[in-house]
């Protein structure tokens, strides 16, 4: 009997083993019909969804404080030991602005966005 070990090759690990996202449902608001020329939350956001690990083509920069960049770091070494998931920064935070602006087109002026923006003022 061989001793040796049958492993799957490159294209079995990493050609197509991803599962494939599916778009979300459209959602929908009770607002008012928008006049013409303006766009309506909906517009902003429809079939909004995080982009996961893709290939991006634009790029921003943000800054934080480093209580919050220690909270990000965190948040991805709790999401790892606790839940087995790997996600690197950046997708933590594609992540988190896709629930937030769920949340905007869903609940608008009751948002979490516009409660903390107000907050903030």
């Amino acid at each position: 009997m061989s001793r040796r070990v049958s492993l799957p090759g490159a294209s079995e690990l990493f050609g197509g083993a991803a599962p494939k996202q599916t778009r979300p449902e459209k959602r929908t608001t009770t607002d008012s019909p928008t006049p013409a020329g303006v766009r309506s939350r909906t517009a902003v956001v429809d079939d909004r969804k995080s982009s996961g690990r893709i290939r991006h083509d634009t790029k921003i920069t943000v800054y934080v404080t480093e209580e919050e960049l220690i909270g990000l770091e965190k948040t991805r070494l709790a999401l790892r030991e606790e839940h087995g998931l790997n996600a690197d920064r950046g997708r933590i935070v594609r992540e988190a602005i896709d629930v937030l602006l769920a949340d905007f087109v869903d609940h608008g002026p009751d948002s979490v966005l516009v409660r903390r923006l107000k907050a903030s003022e």
